[in-house]
């Protein structure tokens, strides 16, 4: 990552709109993640705001979190039910949070925010000693499309409106797999600048973590509603099971 770019550093400054921007969870994943979760309790890495948390509190499942942005667990204790959460400070490499866990998550692409992927395949193990035997691991992410970029970077228009623009500038580094992006608002009142940095990884590369930390892939969905997964998918979910 760069030097003025660390894990906190996303949520930090995205806090203030986050919840603007990405609506909350739908009903079908929250259903999925309980379904999955059994009896508890569950952990999410990076929690965030709380979008998916606590509407599985509010289903009655034991949820904790682990987040290194205090600005985004604010966010959470502000809302109904969020200063019940437990939630563990720090990067969710480590999966620092105590006990054991059937079911642990992470949604939205956060995966990817691990920087390396050596942090990648560390999380995958620390994961594994938190799990319960059977216990089950969930990562929601993308499949990397590197059509869209040319020449190695992207510059587009996400939203027009009247009053203010929304502009994704991003460039890609093929050899490390990451990309580094700004998400630009531009509006009356001036210019916010949200950065984001990611180290993308492939469905097969997943697998492969999982194998090298005693897991193994159980399903793979194409989306939400647990469609097939297919050559076609533009996402995937994949839960990898603790023998």
């Amino acid at each position: 990552m760069d030097e003025q770019y660390d894990e906190s550093t996303y949520g930090d400054r995205v806090a203030e709109i986050y919840d603007e921007w990405h609506p909350a969870a739908p009903p079908e994943m929250i259903a999925a993640l309980k379904d999955l979760a059994g009896a508890g309790p569950a952990l999410e890495l990076g929690i965030g705001t709380g979008r998916v948390a606590l509407p599985l509190a509010a289903q009655g499942l034991d949820v904790h979190g682990i987040d290194a942005s205090e600005a985004m667990v604010a966010k959470l204790r502000a809302k109904p039910g969020g200063g019940s959460i437990p939630v563990t400070a720090g990067n969710f490499v480590e999966v620092g949070a105590g006990g054991d866990y059937s079911l642990i998550f992470v949604a939205f692409n956060t995966f990817f925010a691990l920087g390396s992927q050596e942090e990648q395949v560390r999380c995958f193990a620390n994961v594994a000693k938190r799990l319960r035997p059977g216990g089950l691991f969930l990562i929601e992410a993308f499949v990397p499309d590197l059509t869209r970029f040319t020449r190695g970077q992207i510059v587009q228009a996400v939203q027009v409106g009247v009053d203010e623009v929304k502009l994704e500038a991003s460039r890609h580094d093929p050899l490390t797999q990451r990309t580094y992006s700004q998400h630009v608002l531009i509006t009356e009142g001036g210019v916010k600048l949200y950065p984001v940095q990611l180290r993308y990884a492939w469905p097969a590369e997943i697998d492969l973590m999982a194998r090298l930390a005693g897991m193994r892939l159980r399903e793979r969905w194409g989306d939400r509603r647990r469609t097939p997964f297919t050559a076609a998918s533009i996402n995937h979910i994949s839960i990898y099971e603790l023998p």
